[in-house]
């Protein structure tokens, strides 16, 4: 990975039609041989920007470059450059998987040899040399995801945008599609913008993510930097709400004991209690069962981890990412592959 950005991003704004405004002021950088990540909830914006960026859908506002190519003045040369794998696969289940293939290459401006040796080439790297002559509408799910990224390699793209690849893959066809996209990246050097709502996609792959909300980059780094600067060990309890005490009330008297505890560093409400921040999370629970039983707060359950990107979330939105099956709506802008 060079020290060169190839994508840059500038206060870029997204409005709707409705008065929604899905992309809210965002810059950020890509460097060239880059696996770059959006991490974040449906809803997020996430698909917005990776839609505006493939030149699919204009934006309201800001600038955007991708390899020196502004945009909005040169969308032709940056089509030239990239692959785009949408959420949906793209593939014409009445042609073969080789067929998909020289359709795409033929829609590149690839003929003859040249787009066929290419082709038997992606066939064999994402597994689909034996199926290639069957019909694509009877690949399995994960066949498809793969064909589908494959016909995006075809023209040898210089970036990859990659959004929510593997949603609605089985955890075995899933990791095959991370084995991939990590050689795509090591290997042939190809800069990948991935989004995802999926924590352990975005640890396993990505150099360095930014975590969306609302519109919104609400943090930016390494996988491991962004964990690293919780700078505590996370503690799930749960509690027993005292007798003709509510649940909120349980909460409130629980936050103030913690408030007198000298390890804790933050205390952040969860779905059935609370998220507890303390250093040495370990050690620290002894003297929280004590402090809590001096309140007489009887505690159902304690959880201890290391930070994780969904803590990363939760310290900057106050709540969890939920990766959840995305439910078709109607789409704002085509997604057809360019």
């Amino acid at each position: 990975m060079s020290t060169t950005d190839l994508i840059t991003v500038d206060n870029l704004v997204e409005v709707y039609a409705d008065g929604t405004k899905a992309v809210d002021g965002i810059s950020f950088k890509v460097r060239d041989g880059e696996f770059f990540g959006f991490l974040g909830p449906n809803g997020a914006g996430k698909s917005t920007t990776i839609k505006i960026l493939t030149t699919l859908l204009r934006k309201t506002s800001g600038t955007v470059t991708i390899a020196g190519y502004d945009l909005e003045k040169h969308p032709k040369e940056i089509r030239k450059l990239i692959g785009v794998q949408s959420q949906d696969t793209a593939v014409d289940p009445e042609l073969t998987g080789r067929e998909n293939m020289m359709l795409q290459g033929e829609l590149q401006q690839m003929h003859g040899k040249v787009l066929g040796e290419r082709v038997d080439h992606l066939l064999e790297v994402v597994g689909l040399k034996d199926a290639a002559d069957k019909r694509a509408g009877r690949y399995s799910g994960g066949m498809k995801k793969r064909l589908d990224l494959a016909c995006t390699l075809v023209h040898e793209p210089k970036v990859l945008f990659l959004d929510e690849p593997t949603t609605g893959l089985d955890p075995q066809s899933r990791n095959t599609m991370w084995d991939y996209m990590e050689s795509l990246n090591e290997k042939q050097g190809i800069t990948i913008f991935l989004t995802t709502q999926y924590l352990e996609e975005a640890d396993r792959l990505c150099d360095r993510l930014c975590i969306v909300d609302n519109g919104k980059i609400v943090a930016e780094g390494s996988p491991v930097g962004l964990k690293q600067e919780i700078g505590a060990d996370a503690i799930t309890i749960t509690m027993e709400s005292s007798a003709g005490a509510t649940k909120e009330a349980t909460k409130v008297a629980a936050k103030q004991v913690l408030s007198t505890l000298p390890a804790v560093v933050n205390t952040i409400d969860a779905e059935d209690g609370l998220t507890i921040y303390a250093k040495n999370g370990g050690i620290f629970i002894p003297e929280l069962i004590r402090a809590f039983d001096k309140a007489n707060i009887r505690l159902v359950s304690i959880n201890v981890s290391t930070p994780s990107l969904d803590d990363v979330f939760l310290k900057h939105t106050g709540k969890r990412i939920r990766a959840e099956e995305l439910v078709k709506q109607p789409s704002r802008a085509g997604f057809g592959r360019r």
